[in-house]
């Protein structure tokens, strides 16, 4: 059974449709035609314009084309004074904010790529200019451009995709899913678990520097950045180090903090990203379900029995110190 897929481009960078172009194993192309789906347009991707698109959008509306999975990325920026007008369609004579709420009903599922789409993300940072917000969450609470209890045909809620930009593997993995009719479980933001359940820390290559408390000053040093850097990744939804980019790449493997991007305004942490805010020198963001007062005994253990190779080589920019030789007996 083939599924048909429209894909919108609402406020936002891009940055998604970027994301999506490194999936691998498999590419997004092949993806979509092994998967039975059908893109009817997409802005970037798409060689329809104009007219052409006009038709497909009329077809849509009056039931002539059936619309299976609908994706939104970026922000719906429903400023000024609530008319969406700072952002149209172009050769429509409606906002993008009015395409949306006419097309999302019709659609089986509707799908919110990157954190924009999903919370509002970076287009809603600041003072948030546009009136941005995402399809279903205005930052962490319910109800965006859709009332918390919207529904689509199938029944589901928006499903929010979160992730800045989000990963490629995310995305074709929901697709999948959806396409294949099975039940794509959501955790309280509507992230698919299947990513959601796992923490950006699990797999890390930080770890054993984590372990020990050893943290990097700069971000030029190798040592674990949760410290002095402003790493959350213990906090973190997320699967970006057990399936990186490209199967090598993550903010942390690139020696930059995990800012928890797919989260809820995380695009406003009041504080520099590269910060850890602290109280009495400790840090106030601490790892998910522990106790603070464990935290801290762990902490104090582990630098004390911090190996010299291991406090030396997470103040350097790369390994100075190798592993201990053991030679057999």
């Amino acid at each position: 059974m083939i599924r048909t897929l429209l894909w919108l481009q609402a406020s936002g960078c891009g940055g998604c449709t970027m994301s999506l172009l490194c999936a691998e194993s498999p590419g997004v192309l092949e993806m979509l035609e092994d998967a039975g789906i059908r893109m009817l347009w997409h802005p970037a991707l798409s060689v329809q314009t104009g007219t052409e698109v006009r038709a497909l959008l009329d077809d849509l509306l009056e039931g002539r084309q059936k619309l299976d999975i609908l994706c939104v990325e970026g922000a719906i920026a429903r400023g000024p004074a609530g008319t969406g007008r700072f952002q149209m369609l172009t050769g429509t004579g409606q906002s993008l904010m009015e395409w949306v709420l006419r097309l999302a009903p019709l659609a089986e599922h509707v799908v919110a790529v990157g954190s924009c789409a999903a919370f509002g993300g970076v287009t809603a940072a600041g003072g948030n200019p546009s009136d941005a917000v995402g399809l279903q969450y205005d930052g962490g609470h319910a109800g965006g451009l859709f009332a918390p209890d919207w529904r689509s045909r199938s029944g589901g809620p928006v499903i929010n995709v979160a992730g800045c930009p989000t990963h490629p593997g995310w995305v074709t993995e929901t697709l999948m899913l959806l396409a294949a009719g099975e039940d794509l479980a959501l955790d309280g933001f509507s992230r698919p678990r299947f990513y959601a359940d796992h923490l950006v820390h699990h797999g890390c290559p930080k770890n054993e520097f984590y372990e020990y408390k050893a943290s990097a000053r700069e971000l030029s040093e190798i040592g674990c950045m949760m410290e002095n850097l402003g790493c959350i990744g213990t906090q973190a939804v997320g699967d970006c180090n057990i399936r990186p980019w490209n199967g090598e790449g993550s903010c942390t493997r690139g020696g930059y903090p995990c800012i928890n991007c797919t989260a809820p305004q995380f695009e406003d942490p009041a504080h520099a990203f590269v910060e850890t805010p602290k109280i009495a020198g400790i840090p106030v963001g601490l790892p998910t379900d522990m106790p603070k007062a464990w935290f801290m005994a762990l902490a104090s253990l582990s630098k004390a029995a911090t190996p010299d190779r291991i406090d030396r080589n997470a103040k350097s920019d790369r390994v100075v110190v190798p592993p201990t030789l053991r030679r057999p007996k």
